[in-house]
């Protein structure tokens, strides 16, 4: 039961983020941060699948265990995807609020995720391996949380100075998406059942890409 439930709730957020973000990319109409928020929302789509697919395939075979590999490998591939998409969302947050400058801002984004990515690549995280050690999932995701709790701080200062009530939400999806996903990383090998918050923290990243998809059904071409 667990793996079609899995399977059926995977396949629908992979179908649904990748579709949105290619209906985005196609109707920006010159748009750059809808374009931006298109891209982010495959490479969101696409990061994940490399994680959910062996999973699903996993559930519905022979089980968790004799995929390790594989799901090893789609962990590290959506651990590095996925700080590509809080790149493009800070950008997203510069185009839709004319931010010039801010080159400090800028640079702290990139220092994070510079060293989110190389934290990553540290064979010391084990990816092959069904005892990949906490310590070093908790220390990759150190400069991630903190990326993370940047882009929440701006979106949230930014909509609430410009009263912008479509994108007022924005860094609570992305705090929800924190945490919902830190137990995980935390608890999960000790606790399995914490892993179901993946599934919440899943809603909270659709909902992101539905806050972006609306406003630019709502908002004119040429409008920032």
């Amino acid at each position: 039961m667990q793996a079609i439930v899995e399977t059926l709730f995977d396949a629908v957020y992979l179908v649904s983020v990748i579709t949105i973000g290619i209906a985005m990319i196609a109707k920006s109409n010159g748009r750059e941060q809808y374009r931006l928020f298109g891209i982010m929302a495959v490479v969101l789509g696409v990061g994940d699948s490399f994680h959910l697919a062996p999973r699903a395939v996993a559930l519905c075979t022979t089980g968790l265990e004799n995929f390790t590999a594989a799901l090893g490998v789609g962990k590290f591939i959506t651990s590095i995807t996925m700080t590509v998409f809080y790149i493009l969302l800070y950008y997203v947050w510069r185009v839709r609020y004319h931010i010039d400058g801010k080159k400090s801002i800028t640079f702290s984004i990139y220092l994070l995720s510079a060293l989110r990515i190389i934290l990553c690549l540290f064979p010391q995280n084990k990816w092959l391996s069904a005892d990949s050690p906490l310590s070093w999932g908790i220390c990759r995701n150190i400069p991630f949380a903190l990326l993370g709790l940047l882009i929440i701080i701006l979106f949230y200062k930014s909509a609430k100075e410009q009263n912008d009530h479509r994108f007022q939400f924005m860094w609570l999806t992305i705090a929800l998406s924190f945490g919902f996903y830190l137990p995980v990383v935390l608890w999960a090998d000790i606790i399995p059942i914490i892993g179901m918050l993946m599934i919440p923290k899943t809603c909270a990243y659709v909902w992101t890409v539905l806050i972006g998809y609306k406003a630019m059904a709502h908002e004119k071409p040429n409008t920032p």
